[in-house]
């Protein structure tokens, strides 16, 4: 039986620590482990008693640590995404992968490295926040036709076309200019490695205002998952929740593609797995997501260095190896609840 945090407040505490403690593990293995392993005490030293003549210290501080921030980041702002479009939309099934929003992140800036010659990362980033909005608005358009308006199995559907759309685009953009496939790719792949402060510093800002604003929202949250009706006649003004909420999303989602590329699944699992230890209190499911995206995205970049060690596996392929079996799960578990 799913228990409620509300309920339990020890079990509430108890699970947060627990999970603080885990993130903290995962984030000293992300500075330690890789193709030179440095030891936990180097690590410890590199951070609070740097010594620039110490092999070990430069490769923490000048490599991993920043590859760590932009796991972090990247797993909490997918996380809280793919929460909020889980919340908004009632469907188990939403992420801003499934739903097209990274596709046309990514798209807007393949076209714009390939056919612009655009070479900012500030330029990339409002170019990625713009490709999800766009993403974003195609797949809501899509969902809404029909006699019945919006539907969970409606929205899923135009996201895997306009997902389907979108990539098809970027790989006929790789087809016709193959000389920038390489520098293209930097995104396709899906990654932290590479990444430095330069990339994730402009869109920053961005995404902890967002994460923030996310946090304020599950109170309000926790009242539309009532209806709206109910949400109105609470005195809840529920279109400019959606709105936030969109926006949020869009940042989140656009901000991530642009630092690391479209990086798949996360958006979808964690949410599930917030929502069963913490039950539907958005409250609580909305930190735990930020706390769990960012685990497991660290967990996941350290197996992608050491599966295939010294050579490095795709941190993409790491998420779809648990991300695939549990969309299948989830889509068995709604078909069988209509049915």
């Amino acid at each position: 039986m799913m228990f409620s945090f509300s309920t339990k407040p020890y079990i509430r505490w108890t699970i947060l620590a627990g999970s603080i403690l885990v993130f903290l593990l995962a984030a000293l293995a992300s500075l330690a482990f890789g193709k030179a392993a440095v030891s936990f005490t180097d690590v410890w030293n590199a951070l609070f008693a740097y010594d620039p003549e110490s092999t070990e210290h430069i490769i923490v501080r000048t490599s991993r640590l920043t590859r760590t921030l932009v796991a972090i980041t990247i797993g909490a702002s997918l996380a809280i995404a793919g929460t909020l479009m889980q919340a908004l939309t009632r469907n188990p099934m939403a992420a801003p992968d499934i739903f097209g929003v990274n596709a046309g992140a990514l798209f807007f800036i393949v076209f714009a490295a390939t056919f612009l010659s655009v070479e900012s990362l500030t330029h990339y980033m409002w170019i990625g926040f713009i490709g999800a909005f766009v993403a974003s608005v195609f797949v809501y358009f899509l969902g809404s036709l029909g006699d019945d308006g919006l539907s969970p199995v409606r929205l899923v559907l135009a996201g895997a076309a306009i997902t389907a759309l979108f990539v098809s685009f970027t790989q006929g953009m790789l087809v016709l200019d193959e000389q920038r496939m390489q520098s293209v790719l930097f995104w396709l792949s899906g990654s932290v490695a590479g990444r430095d402060l330069d990339m994730l510093l402009p869109v920053l800002p961005f995404i902890v205002v967002s994460i923030i604003v996310a946090f304020f929202m599950g109170k309000p949250l926790n009242i539309l998952m009532s209806g709206d009706d109910v949400a109105k006649n609470l005195g809840q003004n529920t279109l400019l929740l959606k709105l936030i909420a969109g926006a949020v999303i869009v940042l989140l989602s656009g901000g991530s593609v642009a630092i690391a590329g479209s990086i798949g699944f996360l958006g979808l699992v964690v949410p599930h797995l917030a929502k069963g230890v913490a039950g539907p209190n958005y409250q609580w499911v909305l930190p735990l997501s930020g706390l769990f995206g960012a685990t497991l995205l660290l967990l996941s970049d350290v197996a992608a260095r050491l599966i295939i060690a010294p050579q490095e596996m795709p941190i993409g392929v790491m998420t779809a190896l648990f991300g695939t079996p549990f969309f299948i799960y989830v889509a068995r578990k709604g078909v069988k609840k209509r049915d």
